[in-house]
């Protein structure tokens, strides 16, 4: 019970951060993300701000061996960067360019109604069945 507490309060607080930083706006991301063109750099806070938050999460959470619902802490430990790493960011920051969307946030539109955010959440879907299809696990 105390589990999906959690989850559930910091997924709304997760989305709202979301909502209120204009990360669920496509057109102030592509603002963002247009640097020779009307570039909007407000998204820069939130992105920094969020990345601080994880920094100091992930510092914490190095130290722990049980998390908040005692579960034991399993924290990524590679630092490999090869063609899977680098080709998966370059599809991350392309669709997030045309579409104005990525995944967490697209999920908070998607909640919210937004058309276009259903749109990229089923490529997303699609996206995510053809890797399971075509890439074999490492």
């Amino acid at each position: 019970m105390m589990r999906e507490l959690i989850a559930t309060v910091a997924g709304l607080l997760f989305g709202l951060g979301l909502i209120a930083g204009g990360m669920t706006d496509p057109a102030k991301v592509k603002g963002f993300l247009d640097l020779f063109g009307q570039w909007d750099p407000s998204l820069a806070l939130v992105m920094g701000g969020g990345i601080a938050v994880g920094l100091v999460a992930f510092a914490v959470a190095r130290r722990r061996e049980r998390s908040w619902t005692g579960e034991h802490m399993e924290l990524p430990t590679s630092t490999r960067i090869d063609w899977r790493l680098i080709s998966g960011g370059l599809l991350f920051g392309i669709g997030w360019g045309i579409a104005g969307f990525c995944p967490g946030p697209a999920l908070v539109a998607m909640a919210s109604g937004l058309g276009p955010a259903w749109i990229f959440g089923a490529a997303m879907v699609a996206g995510m069945l053809i890797h399971d299809r075509w890439v074999k696990p490492i």
